[in-house]
């Protein structure tokens, strides 16, 4: 504990220890999952042959390197929710503007070697588009792209969020709107005249940066880079939350009222972190859609959009780690059970987001926490 021995009428202010971003054992934990991702992961998938018991599949690194994705997502849900006290239903637009912004890159990658021979993607030969529109411009940069994939979901939301936060909106009211919000984009995105490809979207990518995207080499490339972009989130927001912004984020969640009469103006502190929540899906999409070749309008339905939350419900809002879990858990499950028994899958989540509610309100990172204070 730090003494000030220059507090009021001489008397010493005990001023409480600054919070670590990590402990010993939580720094082992992060190298420790580093290396799995940048070596070991890697090794598993391109050195050892196929027939080995300890070989990592394509169709592993695939799965795993989406859900790292979705995970990006359930972070930044946790930031926004379990910190904040704001339920968003419309992240999955967010999550899309940044897919989005990368698949026109990737669809100006694939230069004349479309069905039409065109330099035009094929979708506007095919609808008879004669020119790129305005927001193709700057389409065949990476650097650009790069830029966009930030700027375009962080001005979304920062604009949506200015008029939302000042108008005081909170509670059910600002979680109606925000799945209105993606619904209503979802609407536009499928509608052809816009050139986002409709109801298709935009797929049947064959390279990025030159090098082509269906060989095992880029596959692991984005495979570490969307590990790296995950654990390199988790380490910001675990430093975000210790620091005052944190404390100030999880005081207007437990009493914005009291927050206001001390001071501060919860608007900006919202603000901040809605945008940076924002940013982080965006960067989510970017990453994910190289990965599975395709993306169309309904990554913006409003399903998607609630399926973030669930990850965060059950891993255990405000504990960052909680929502990482949750999403390898219930995208897991989503990945067998929708082979296994497609039929069901819709019932089990539902039924899932209700016990989750019902009797595992801390989520199962709660749970895991609650047995380890247990006495033995």
């Amino acid at each position: 504990m730090k003494r000030d021995p220059l507090g009021a009428a001489g008397l010493p202010i005990v001023l409480p220890p600054r919070p670590v971003v990590l402990g010993r054992a939580g720094w082992m934990a992060f190298v420790a999952a580093l290396l799995v991702v940048c070596a070991l992961a890697p090794v598993l998938n391109l050195a050892v042959p196929a027939g080995s018991v300890f070989h990592l599949s394509d169709y592993a690194v695939a799965l795993v390197g989406r859900i790292m994705c979705y995970a990006i997502c359930a972070l930044a849900m946790d930031l926004i929710w379990g910190y904040t006290g704001i339920l968003s239903l419309g992240h999955g637009l967010f999550f899309a503007l940044g897919g989005y912004a990368m698949g026109m890159y990737l669809m100006r990658q694939i230069g004349r070697d479309g069905n039409y021979k065109s330099d035009l993607p094929d979708f506007m030969v095919f609808l008879d588009w004669k020119s790129l529109p305005w927001h193709w411009t700057f389409s065949d940069s990476f650097a650009a792209t790069l830029f966009l994939i930030v700027a375009v979901p962080g001005v979304v939301a920062f604009v949506f969020g200015y008029f939302a936060f000042r108008s005081r909106i909170k509670g059910v009211y600002f979680s109606i709107i925000t799945q209105a919000m993606t619904f209503a984009a979802m609407l536009l995105f499928f509608r052809n005249e816009t050139g986002f490809g409709g109801n298709n979207g935009f797929t049947d990518f064959k390279r990025i940066l030159g090098t082509p995207i269906a060989t095992p080499t880029m596959r692991m490339l984005l495979f570490v880079l969307s590990g790296v972009a995950l654990l390199g989130f988790y380490l910001f927001a675990r430093w975000l939350v210790a620091s005052k912004f944190g404390r100030v984020l999880l005081a207007i969640r437990d009493a914005e009222t009291r927050v206001m009469f001390s001071g501060y103006n919860p608007v900006g502190y919202k603000l901040t972190i809605w945008t940076l929540s924002a940013i982080m899906c965006g960067v989510a999409g970017a990453l994910y859609v190289p990965q599975v070749g395709i993306i169309n309008p309904g990554e913006m339905s409003p399903a998607n959009s609630i399926e973030i939350a669930i990850w965060a419900a059950v891993g255990g809002r405000a504990t960052l780690i909680g929502p990482i879990v949750g999403a390898f858990l219930v995208s897991g499950a989503k990945s067998w059970l929708t082979v296994a028994a497609p039929e069901i899958w819709l019932y089990f989540l539902g039924a899932l987001f209700i016990a989750v509610t019902l009797f595992l309100p801390e989520g199962v990172v709660g749970l895991v926490n609650k047995f380890r204070r247990r006495p033995a």
